[in-house]
């Protein structure tokens, strides 16, 4: 018995001792960062694709249709970056409008300094640095998720800046950071193990997507989507900006002012929407004055990628009202 119990304990040793092998050698040999020459090839509508500074930091973004057209500025959600917009901004820019696509900092080809605050109020004054940029006085801002809380802190605190609010799955408080993995990875120690392991594991993204995605809409996840989300923020600096982040989350502002946001505005949200709840895009469709809500079936958290046509055009006669 006592040589079983010895065998037994051993093993777990060996075993313990592997894991924190693997784990050590991961986190000692993971890239510092993505270089921007090395993935260009692989990044859609890269020719679009810009770098500029704002504040010290170097910031991508991809810009389609004439300059003279209506402004229109695109801000993506956590995890994200320009891809989430690869159908609809040249499609937009097909309608009229002069679109810019922005990786916020942190994310998508965008710098990811240490030093950044990874706050909403933070990512707000950066796309309005760039606006100021890039020539831009004032421009109809589009926000799926996590940038739907970015376009309404604009809203709230430059509303001169704002034409129209396009609101897409939106984030407006700190539920999310209830969500089982935020949680865990929101802990010290704990998420500096983990977060490189999830966020470079293509398993753990594909069942990410088929929970994000509705299921009409599965057939969307392939290697090539996979790759793109992953590529960005496969690196010291992309798994500590996703840390930051998480840690960082601080959007309660947002609903305690909903009342306050005056410029017309659009709510699109997916009905079958796991990742923020509908029931966020009835409250604010109550509580912000000008606003108008539409639900589209068969659609999950990523409306411009599931359904990508019933988008543009809701989005572009909206904004050219």
């Amino acid at each position: 018995m006592t040589n079983n119990l010895m065998k037994k304990r051993n093993l777990a040793l060996a075993v313990g001792a592997g894991i924190a092998t693997a784990a050590a050698v991961k986190l000692l040999t993971r890239a510092a960062g993505v270089e921007w020459d090395d993935v260009s090839s692989f990044v859609a509508h890269s020719d679009r694709s810009k770098f500029i500074e704002i504040d010290g930091t170097r910031i991508h973004y991809q810009s389609f249709g004439d300059a003279p057209g209506p402004a229109m500025v695109l801000i993506h959600g956590y995890t994200a970056s320009t891809y989430v917009w690869k159908t609809t901004a040249p499609l937009l820019a097909g309608a009229g409008f002069h679109v810019i696509a922005v990786d916020l900092v942190g994310f998508g080809y965008s710098a990811k300094p240490a030093d950044f605050e990874y706050t909403v109020k933070s990512q707000a004054r950066m796309i309005l640095g760039l606006m100021k940029a890039v020539g831009i006085d004032h421009a109809t801002l589009v926000g799926s998720s996590y940038g739907g809380a970015v376009a309404m802190t604009i809203a709230l605190d430059e509303p001169n800046k704002v034409n129209k609010l396009v609101l897409v799955g939106a984030v407006c408080n700190d539920d999310l950071r209830n969500h089982p993995v935020l949680r865990l990875v929101s802990c010290r120690g704990i998420g500096e193990f983990l977060t490189p392991f999830l966020a470079d594991s293509k398993l753990f993204l594909r069942r990410r997507m088929h929970s994000t995605l509705a299921r009409a809409n599965h057939h969307l996840i392939d290697d090539q989507r996979i790759a793109a989300i992953r590529r960005p923020l496969c690196s010291r600096e992309g798994h500590r900006s996703l840390l930051a982040t998480s840690r960082g989350w601080s959007a309660a502002h947002i609903e305690e002012n909903l009342a306050r946001i005056q410029v017309p505005t659009l709510i699109i949200w997916g009905e079958h929407d796991a990742v923020v709840p509908i029931k966020n895009a009835y409250k604010m469709h109550d509580q912000i004055p000008n606003a108008r809500l539409v639900v589209l079936k068969d659609c999950g958290h990523v409306p411009p990628e599931e359904k990508p046509d019933s988008f543009v055009e809701l989005v572009a006669e909206f904004s050219s009202e």
